[in-house]
């Protein structure tokens, strides 16, 4: 049976400041309305497992947000996350990083997380992100010393969307920075537009508005 391995953040705040932050739920429920409908299986897990801090749950006109968190074993998967050094990545057929400010403080800088998405991905899984997950990615490097995004085109949150957002002065690092030095080429579009960038078994969204077209590039690539 095809399985998503969903790494999310322990981190609660905004950086190191007391900003309400972690997982951005629309950018995970979007996902798993796609996953769910194509009736695939995952896991939610984090590096402490347990609780998963959320932000963004009130949203009245999101329906698709409302309704998955309102799925009990979607509340269950959240609340008691399993923890990373647990996990057998050969259970898994590819890897779904949801955004969030939190993952800049803890999984773009993990490398258990790293380590078990390499080997998901080498043994031909897929890898996706959306919006402040692809800064997971900036961790994983292959069993031939090279990282993951050497050779692959990204996309990530952009700097403009940042500064939209009000977050530019707080945030642990620029997203957009750190991808452009580090991936072949960032893309980007203009802030708060859909852009998906496919390239092979790599899979990444720009911002919020992109995370149902990753569920739908994920599922697709799985041949679900």
């Amino acid at each position: 049976m095809t399985r998503i391995l969903i790494p999310v953040t322990n981190h609660a705040t905004l950086g190191d400041t007391n900003q309400v932050n972690g997982t951005y739920a629309p950018e995970l429920t979007h996902v798993l309305k796609v996953l769910h409908d194509a009736g695939l299986d995952y896991d939610i897990v984090s590096i402490e497992g347990g609780n998963a801090p959320l932000y963004g749950t009130e949203t009245p006109d999101d329906s698709v947000n409302t309704d998955v968190l309102a799925i009990p074993s979607v509340q269950e998967k959240l609340k008691d996350t399993v923890k990373i050094s647990e996990v057998d990545a050969s259970k898994y057929n590819a890897v779904f990083y949801p955004g969030g400010f939190g993952l800049l403080s803890d999984l773009a800088n993990d490398t258990a997380t790293a380590e078990i998405s390499r080997d998901i991905y080498e043994k031909g899984g897929v890898i996706s992100a959306v919006c402040h997950g692809p800064g997971a990615l900036l961790p994983i490097t292959l069993s031939n010393g090279e990282k993951l995004i050497t050779e692959k085109r990204v996309t990530g949150f952009t700097r403009e969307e940042e500064v939209d957002f009000g977050t530019i002065n707080d945030i642990p690092f620029l997203l957009e920075e750190s991808l452009a030095r580090n991936a072949l080429r960032y893309e980007k579009t203009a802030p708060w537009t859909e852009n998906v960038i496919i390239d092979g078994r790599l899979i990444t969204g720009q911002n919020p508005q992109s995370a149902h077209l990753v569920g739908e590039a994920l599922v697709k690539s799985l041949g679900a």
